[in-house]
């Protein structure tokens, strides 16, 4: 197994490498086979911190939702390395019309489920998938609580909060005593920063929660493949990346990931994630891959240490 840093998730004495990886792919864009490869891949080469949730890939014609947790428990059946992944998921978002939100007696209900999809009696980290409203945050973190108490879930954790519903969830879990949100899972690349990095972060670094942010490569722009407007055939959601990133700002930060990634014999890819990972805040990106040689290149970024004036260089290109 290679050796990638690590860092703790939170408080919560779990260690993850500099780098998660999202499950959304699993029974989307590749099949079990496949999905089977890149999770054996990922242990050996040190990146076992998967994240994925019970509603991937509902989207998907002629899915249901679960299919990503399936996989991966299939996989976990068969190759028996439990003890050699960090496994994150999350509950709340609708799977069926009755199977939504935070309530506790729902919480209760969507952690049994995932729990028999992934073959498994724990799971590492629990997330709210987003926020619900409509159910007092003291009832949801007391469900999360007792399923710690309980051993089904090591630590919990938030996705999609905005700062001051977050701040309130971390005041009632300290003043109650009920186990806290350890980890934040919120939008955040180079050109998505304002919505991170204007609020959220003040919080998380407050009170020392781990960051996993999703979109991590702003759907594949950052890697550079999309350039000009005839890039938006080079996949499925081309055409709306090309329509959000494709501007003056997007080029401005595709040119100087171009120049640093050039001096450092490296793909754009692996500069835009070493950017986060240098950022204090930050804990692991989350990242996806569809083939082994895609992986190799994520791997690459964890051994990508930027330069202070690298790193400027990069806030400056995609400043607003």
């Amino acid at each position: 197994m290679s050796h990638v840093e690590t860092r703790q998730l939170g408080n919560s004495g779990i260690n993850v490498p500099l780098l998660t990886f999202g499950g959304n792919v699993f029974g989307w864009t590749v099949d079990q086979n496949t999905s089977f490869s890149l999770l054996d891949a990922l242990v050996e080469k040190g990146l076992g911190f998967i994240d994925t949730a019970d509603v991937y890939s509902r989207w998907v014609p002629g899915n249901k939702g679960g299919e990503s947790e399936t996989i991966i428990g299939n996989w976990l059946k068969k190759s028996g390395k439990r003890d050699s992944i960090v496994l994150a998921t999350k509950v709340g978002m609708e799977l069926s019309p009755d199977k939504k939100g935070l309530k506790p007696q729902y919480i209760r209900q969507a952690v049994e489920e995932s729990l028999r999809r992934l073959q498994t009696d724990y799971i590492d980290l629990y997330q709210a998938h987003r926020d619900d409203e409509e159910t007092p945050l003291a009832e949801t973190l007391t469900a999360f609580d007792s399923l710690i108490k309980e051993g089904k879930v090591r630590a919990i954790g938030a996705s999609n909060y905005g700062a001051a519903r977050l701040q309130e969830a971390l005041q009632i879990s300290e003043r109650e005593g009920l186990a806290r949100y350890e980890t934040l899972q919120p939008e955040y690349n180079l050109y998505d920063r304002a919505g991170y990095e204007a609020e959220l972060e003040k919080v998380v670094t407050e009170h020392g929660l781990g960051v996993i942010n999703y979109y991590s490569l702003a759907s594949g722009f950052l890697s550079g493949k999309y350039r000009i407007a005839a890039d938006a055939s080079k996949s499925a959601r081309g055409q709306s990346v090309i329509e959000k990133y494709l501007n003056p700002r997007g080029l401005k930060i595709l040119a100087a990931l171009d120049e640093i990634s050039s001096a450092h014999h490296v793909s754009p890819t692996q500069v835009a994630l070493a950017w986060q990972i240098a950022r204090p805040s930050i804990t692991a990106p989350i990242v996806s891959a569809t083939s082994l040689k895609q992986l190799d290149d994520l791997v690459g970024a964890t051994q990508l240490k930027l330069t202070q004036s690298e790193i400027e260089q990069l806030a400056a290109a995609s400043q607003k």
